[in-house]
């Protein structure tokens, strides 16, 4: 297993104080307060019920921990690894009101969090043997964007940019008010800083033309036919790197990578998940 570099808790944290809060509303869980005495114990695990990769362990770990400071949370098996079902994943102990209030933000993450590495980690695989990386898009989750673009590390996969401000990426959009991919791309060098890369989306294999003599770094192939693809990358000859995008799916994304592009960004990585289903259980 790749060893994955955590997030800083002081990103997730405000994320899963602000789930918290959402949860216990207004009077805080009123069911654990009713049911339990305030020092009864709890002990159980995370444990998964699908197989799958896993992410997001940190956010049931701070939700715990914000619940009951005392509270221990051991990792078994770990962010970036793959789980059989009935896999434990974590063992739990703590106050019982504190554990069974935070239960349902730390599964809700984990559960999402694990299905965009688990589904990342099925398109990474489905390339394997060609010079394809898969990456990831904007389309998170408003709020889950960090933690949505860890898990496409866990499962294998590149982030794209995380944001309007690091990276500079010229859309069809923008060629329309520009005039053309020629002036878009003129005006985007003039005003880049000395690290910021530039990659222009294009439609066509005339667009691309246009595109390859103002030297971007990156070219977004954007819902490019197959043999579309392979002409770009004989034009293009390594003098930039080769994007493709629009529509990929697991079915289709093998013959995608086999035209020799250097990357396929998927937007279902994030926007298409489907949770993967974890359960905590009491010992």
């Amino acid at each position: 297993m790749t060893r994955i570099e955590p997030l800083p808790d002081l990103l997730i944290e405000p994320i899963v104080r602000a789930a918290l809060t959402e949860d216990l509303g207004r009077a805080g869980d009123i069911t654990a307060m009713a049911c339990m005495p305030a020092d009864a114990r709890f002990e159980g695990v995370f444990a998964a019920r699908r197989e799958g990769r896993i992410a997001g362990l940190d956010c049931a770990r701070i939700a715990l921990r914000l619940m009951d400071p005392d509270a221990r949370f051991d990792v078994v098996t770990g962010d970036g690894a793959d789980a059989a079902p009935g896999a434990v994943l974590a063992r739990v102990s703590g106050n019982a009101r504190a554990v069974l209030s935070a239960e349902r933000v730390a599964l809700n993450l984990m559960q999402r969090l694990s299905g965009v590495a688990t589904l990342t980690r099925a398109y990474v695989r489905a390339v394997e043997g060609t010079r394809a990386r898969i990456a990831d898009t904007r389309k998170t989750t408003p709020g889950l964007r960090a933690l949505e673009k860890y898990a496409v590390r866990c499962g294998g996969g590149l982030n794209h940019r995380f944001g309007l401000d690091d990276a500079i990426l010229i859309k069809d959009n923008h060629v329309a008010v520009c005039g053309g991919v020629g002036p878009a791309l003129e005006r985007a060098r003039a005003s880049a800083g000395w690290l910021m890369k530039i990659e222009v989306e294009v439609d066509s294999l005339a667009q691309l033309e246009q595109a390859l003599p103002f030297k971007p770094d990156v070219v977004l192939l954007d819902n490019f036919a197959l043999d579309d693809l392979r002409t770009a990358v004989t034009m293009a000859a390594g003098a930039a790197k080769l994007e493709a995008s629009g529509g990929v799916t697991l079915e289709t994304v093998r013959a995608i990578a086999e035209t020799g592009v250097d990357a396929i960004s998927v937007g279902a990585l994030t926007h298409s998940a489907p949770s993967l289903d974890i359960g905590l259980d009491a010992a």
